[in-house]
């Protein structure tokens, strides 16, 4: 799954009426009745379903990747008619024919990402080339960057792949294909900031030719508009689709060798049957490790060395590589047999780590046992336990808290049979640690569920507090929606146990960056929407605020402006769709400023973002140096001009505030992206003689901009910021 930033804000319906969840027989119904029926819009092979606010306007719609091994088919995009469409929330028609391109193919999962970085979900489909070679696609959403209209997509598969055909990648020429792309076998595919510098890149795996398990996982990094480049520090370049023992191992350290049992970094297996990649900090470093499905080999775990842990040094230098622990973090006995299909991370016993669901791990002759395992800490993992009741096929788990009491529960999706649901029976506090265990619930709980199932994604698509379900079935049969009737609240706020320490600095161009991990009793996919944010304060003064980003896994991450001075305290808020809030611990820095002084004053009021727009510095005030950078947010997405003056003031004007007044010095007009706006000062080109900034001189900046939906003056105002220049 993958995801933007988009808010999300689900209410119940006008008059809606809360029941009681022991009035219920069960806690789902299948509800086909408020979904798309027959036909292609719903009897196809679904192989995947994902969720995201494709329009931008506040409720969950729904897209499901179609096709897989058996047929050339169109994925297919079902918008929820709530809100912008003016109807019932938590109903949904089938728009494949108007939004979503006139393409068949063989897909076997479909991502939600903001691959451009626009705030707005574009698409990421993995296919595979058993029926004819095909590559995996890229459609972008046509609002926001792009200036069309939200929720309506264009392929741009032949543009995002860059360098395929360079030496420095490791696909050979025999694959590529003159449409775009290369030729694969892929299942799943996984997004998230592998190298920290704010855009999600891709961890591409591929199960090979006739589930080979020789083709190797690659990762592209993204240059932060959307354009992806293989990831290949080793320069080797296969000549074929596999790769063989003794080669280079693309991304990770060592040499290439199947299923190695070395954790020093000498060899790494890079090339297995996988269907499922999951990304998330295993280690407490900051960092996505990347758990590595294999459907007929052992899973495997890669510890990301961006950051060092007991698991693996840091490469120094900020650079990006993996090392293969995988025998250093699992158990004995971890995995068996064939058919392990998928996995899935999460805090299963709310002490701030990531535990494992592994399904089908445990398999031998027609029994496929499901397993779990627990995070002791540190990466490692302990507690290898067999799930009741799950000797059956199963394809797809994901875990929720249908019961919204605070702790994750796992729904199952099963190839040959019932899908299943058990609960956690933790149920302890975010911290507080106790083991978990879960009870298999099925009979009580769910209605007959009995098709190839395939997979299953959760979120409250009707708004009444509670989690559903959409199930992606096989075999030309109707996907289910599993309408969750229990009508208990969400009332568990995020939990925000590990921040980031920033290290000591002097201030610069360079913004702080700061990372936590944010959990919440949802899906992962789920809490990446969550409004999250940044507090900090300088010298004890007026707290201000800076937006946190979601890297995928369970890291969010923030940028503290770099011209800061003084001893600089922060922490992390999270805000679920609820508005439940959680809160992390305090950390603190110090700025060394060396003479250079800058402090916020006045007060903004909220604009149509709903948000109050913060003016701050991420230069250096040095003016030899001639490196100052003005940054505000959140803004509208609409021009604005920063000014400054040498006096200060405090007056209402227009919507909001004037905080600098006198003879203003206007700058260029800039347009905002994304909620913030920014402009780069030249200190050698002024705008008026009387606007020289010089050493030893101090000005007060603000920032106007346009906001037509903030009120009758259309345009607001930041707060104001003193700056005592070098």
């Amino acid at each position: 799954m993958a995801q933007s930033q988009t808010r999300i804000w689900l209410l119940a319906p006008a008059g809606a009426v809360l029941l009681a969840g022991s009035a219920q027989a069960q806690s789902f119904q299948n509800n086909l009745s408020d979904i798309p029926t027959g036909g292609a819009a719903n009897s196809s092979r679904s192989e995947n379903v994902d969720f995201g606010d494709v329009d931008q306007d506040g409720d969950w719609d729904a897209v499901f990747a179609d096709g897989g091994d058996a047929a050339q088919d169109r994925n297919r995009i079902w918008v929820n008619q709530g809100f912008a469409q003016g109807g019932t929330l938590g109903v949904f028609v089938d728009m494949t024919v108007a939004q979503l391109p006139a393409i068949t193919d063989q897909s076997r999962d479909i991502e939600f990402v903001d691959f451009d970085n626009d705030t707005d979900l574009d698409i990421y489909i993995s296919n595979t080339s058993a029926l004819i070679n095909q590559t995996n696609r890229w459609w972008t959403n046509l609002g926001n960057l792009q200036g069309g209209t939200a929720g309506f997509y264009v392929d741009e598969t032949a543009a995002r792949w860059v360098g395929l055909d360079s030496p420095t990648s490791s696909i050979p020429n025999s694959a590529l294909l003159g449409s775009g792309g290369f030729i694969d076998w892929s299942c799943d595919c996984d997004f998230g900031d592998l190298d920290n510098d704010g855009d999600l890149d891709l961890v591409h795996s591929s199960y090979g030719g006739v589930f080979g398990g020789d083709t190797p996982t690659r990762i592209f990094l993204n240059d932060g508009l959307g354009f992806f480049e293989e990831f290949n520090p080793s320069g080797f370049k296969l000549t074929g689709a596999n790769i063989a023992n003794g080669n280079p191992a693309l991304w990770c350290e060592g040499t290439h060798q199947s299923n190695t049992t070395n954790t020093n970094g000498t060899f790494a297996d890079v090339a297995s049957s996988a269907l499922d990649i999951d990304l998330g900090d295993i280690d407490g470093d900051f960092d996505l490790d990347i758990l590595h499905g294999a459907r007929q080999e052992q899973p495997r775990m890669f510890v990301n060395r961006l950051d060092g842990s007991s698991l693996a040094p840091a490469m120094g230098g900020g650079q990006l590589g993996f090392r293969d622990v995988t025998n250093m973090v699992f158990p004995g006995g971890w995995s068996s047999g064939d058919g392990h299909y998928e996995q899935e991370m999460g805090d299963l016993d709310g002490d701030g780590d990531l535990d494992i669901y592994g399904l089908n791990w445990n398999a031998g002759g027609f029994s496929f046992t499901d397993v779990t395992l627990r995070n002791t800490g540190d990466g490692t993992y302990d507690n290898l336990t067999n799930l009741p009741n799950s000797g059956s096929d199963d394809n797809e788990g994901d875990f929720l808290d249908y019961d919204n009491d605070g702790d994750l529960d796992l729904y199952v999706a099963n190839f040959s049979g019932q899908d299943r649901l058990y609960r956690n029976n933790w149920n302890g506090t975010p911290g507080g640690g106790g083991n978990f265990s879960f009870t298999d619930v099925t009979a009580s709980e769910l209605p007959s569920f009995n098709r190839i199932a395939l997979d299953a994604d959760a979120c409250d698509v009707d708004g009444d507090g509670d989690y559903d379900l959409f199930i992606a079935n096989d075999g030309n049969a109707a996907n289910y929606y599993a309408k969750n009737i229990t009508q208990t609240p969400d009332t568990h706020a995020p939990y925000i146990p590990n921040v980031e320490q920033a290290p000591d600095r002097a201030p610069g161009p360079d913004p702080t960056v700061i990372r936590a991990h944010v959990y919440d009793n949802a899906p992962y996919y789920i809490t990446w929407y969550n409004e999250t944010w940044v507090e900090y304060t300088v010298d004890g003064g007026s707290a201000l605020t800076v937006p946190a980003m979601s890297s995928a896994g369970q890291i969010f991450r923030a940028e503290l402006p770099g011209g800061l001075t003084g001893h600089v305290c922060y922490r992390f808020f999270s805000e679920d769709e609820y508005g439940n809030q959680g809160v992390s611990g305090q950390k603190c820095y110090d700025a060394d400023g060396g003479g250079c002084s800058q402090s916020n004053y006045c007060t903004s009021t909220p604009n149509s973002t709903g948000g109050a727009a913060v003016i701050s510095s991420n230069g250096n005030c040095v003016v030899a140096d001639n490196n100052f950078v003005l940054t505000t947010t959140p803004v509208p997405n609409q021009f604005g001009i920063f000014y400054y003056s040498a006096t200060q003031v405090n007056l209402p004007f227009g919507n909001g505030t004037l905080c600098a007044g006198g003879v203003q010095q206007r700058l260029d007009v800039e347009m905002a992206v994304g909620n913030v706006i920014s402009h780069a000062v030249d200190f050698t080109s002024p705008p008026s003689p009387s606007g020289q900034i010089t050493a030893g001189s101090t000005w007060h900046f603000s920032t106007w901009f346009r906001d037509p939906a903030a009120g009758g003056a259309n345009f607001d105002l930041s707060n104001g910021l003193t700056v005592t220049f070098q």
